[in-house]
């Protein structure tokens, strides 16, 4: 834990709405008190009308870096004054850091999304692949996965279809193939989930406190494939619960926030990430043990 902050603690912190549900603040500063760090990390609830002023408040009191979650991953990128070039790529930032008032975009959704697959032995060339969701984060995945050579089928709401067309296009404009993008029906997630090897949430359907929500109804699911939730809280969301009852894989969200957490406490520290002990921590507080 924090024991001290002075005139020289470093600030870094979390923007976004909701955020209550966040375990990012127990990871950073349990890896910043591991290391002896003078930084603390916070979290700042910010609603989609008070971004800019957010932003301007990062520059005007010396905030050294801010992690971007829902609603603001793309909305944020006309307040930063650049972008590294995967985070341009995918037209999403979840990571800034600011060095003397100059702020700058990452996205570290994407490298973590991809680590967490490779640690777990996940081969993606050529592997038929369905993301749930058009927003930021899945921008990132979608990026990610396309680079690797998968072959995606993006799936959203009705109500938000256009953002899946739109992501459809500029993955297929770039990585010079197909991209299908569904209407959320039941014969469209028949048709897919049926020839899917990976199934992948990147919605916040089933996190907490909507737990019994889910994206995906048990009956679309089946044994041998593996399904990927990037929402944590709960650990086991409903959609887990279910895929693992029909025999399929499954992959928490916990993972890959822990992994893309690394990522941005090295950009804001420039030290090597305790993985280890930020994951600990993670899983402690989802259990109520701190």
């Amino acid at each position: 834990m924090i024991e001290s902050v002075s005139g020289n603690t470093v600030v870094c912190g979390l923007i976004g709405s909701p955020i209550s549900h966040s375990i990012s603040p127990l990871m950073h500063n349990a890896a910043f008190t591991h290391l002896g760090l003078d930084y603390i990390y916070v979290p700042l609830p910010v609603k989609p009308e008070a971004l800019s002023d957010a932003i301007g408040g990062m520059r005007a009191l010396s905030i050294r870096g801010l992690n971007v979650t829902a609603p603001h991953k793309v909305a944020v990128i006309p307040l930063i004054d650049e972008m590294d070039s995967l985070a341009r790529q995918i037209g999403a930032v979840n990571t800034i850091v600011n060095n003397e008032g100059e702020l700058k975009g990452y996205n570290t959704d994407a490298l973590g999304f991809i680590q967490v697959l490779a640690d777990k032995g996940y081969d993606i060339k050529g592997k038929k692949i369905v993301v749930v969701g058009a927003g930021g984060a899945a921008r990132a995945i979608t990026f990610a996965l396309a680079d690797k050579g998968a072959e995606l089928t993006i799936i959203n709401r009705r109500q938000e279809f256009g953002w899946a067309i739109d992501l459809s296009s500029k993955l297929a404009q770039t990585f010079r193939r197909e991209v299908n993008a569904l209407e959320l029906s039941d014969n469209n997630l028949t048709e897919s989930i049926g020839e899917a090897d990976l199934l992948v949430n990147a919605t916040t359907a089933g996190m907490t406190p909507d737990i019994e929500n889910t994206p995906v109804a048990a009956r679309f699911l089946r044994r041998g494939m593996l399904v990927f939730d990037i929402v944590y809280s709960p650990l086991e969301t409903r959609l887990l619960r279910e895929a693992r009852q029909a025999g399929a894989r499954t992959i928490s969200g916990l993972d890959m926030v822990v992994a893309q957490g690394a990522l941005s406490f090295e950009l804001w520290t420039g030290q090597k990430a305790p993985v280890d002990i930020m994951k600990e921590a993670a899983i402690k507080g989802m259990k109520n043990e701190v």
